[in-house]
C-alpha cells in the first residue's frame, strides 16, 4: 500500500520516492533528491522534467534553487524536529521571493500541531509524521477562523480585512 500524505487539504497516494542523503539515484520514476545530489548531477536531473523534486534540510540555502524554481515540480522541506522551525523561514522564501508555484511539502517530524502554521506559510502538501493519523491531521487547517499577522496565505493583515480593506 502506498504511503498517503496529505496535498491540497485533502488525503492522497504519495506518488513520488524520497531518496535519503547518500543514496543512489534512482533511474528512473518520481523522486525527490536531496539539494546537494541536485546540485552535483544537475545536467542529468534537471533532464528529467517533471519526475524529479529537490528536498532541503533546514541548513540548506533555498537560493541555490533560484534558478529552478519554474521547473521543478515538488520541492520538499525537512522538519528534522517538532522545535525546528528553519522551514517555516524556508517555505516562505521559496514562495515569496523565489515565486515558487508547485508543490510545497513539509517531510519530518510534521505533526498535526503545525499544519495550520506551515499552510500560512505556503506549504501545501504534508507527510506526516509515522503513526499519527491524517484524518486528525485534516482538521488542523480549521482550527483558527482567522491570523491576525500577514502571510503567504493571507498577505493583507488582519486589521485590513477586518475594516474591508480600507487602510488604517
Amino acid at each position: 500500500m502506498p504511503r498517503r500524505i496529505i496535498l491540497d487539504r485533502a488525503i492522497a497516494d504519495d506518488l513520488w520516492q524520497l531518496v535519503p542523503e547518500g543514496e543512489a539515484v534512482p533511474a528512473a520514476g518520481r523522486i525527490i533528491v536531496p539539494l546537494a545530489a541536485w546540485l552535483a548531477q544537475h545536467a542529468q536531473l534537471s533532464a528529467r522534467a517533471g519526475e524529479v523534486g529537490v528536498w532541503l534540510k533546514p541548513d540548506d540555502e533555498p537560493g541555490q534553487l533560484a534558478r529552478d524554481v519554474a521547473r521543478l515540480p515538488l520541492i520538499a522541506v525537512q522538519f528534522p524536529q517538532f522545535t525546528d522551525g528553519r522551514g517555516y523561514s524556508i517555505g516562505r522564501l521559496l514562495r515569496e521571493r523565489f515565486g515558487y508555484k508547485g508543490e510545497l511539502r513539509a517531510i519530518g517530524d510534521v505533526l498535526r500541531d503545525q499544519i495550520f502554521y506551515m499552510a500560512s506559510v505556503g506549504f501545501n502538501a504534508f507527510a506526516v509524521k509515522e503513526g499519527k493519523s491524517l484524518d486528525d491531521a485534516l482538521t488542523a487547517f480549521d482550527d483558527f477562523s482567522e491570523a491576525y499577522q500577514t502571510s503567504v496565505a493571507r498577505p493583507i493583515p488582519y486589521y485590513r480585512r477586518r475594516l474591508g480593506g480600507a487602510a488604517a
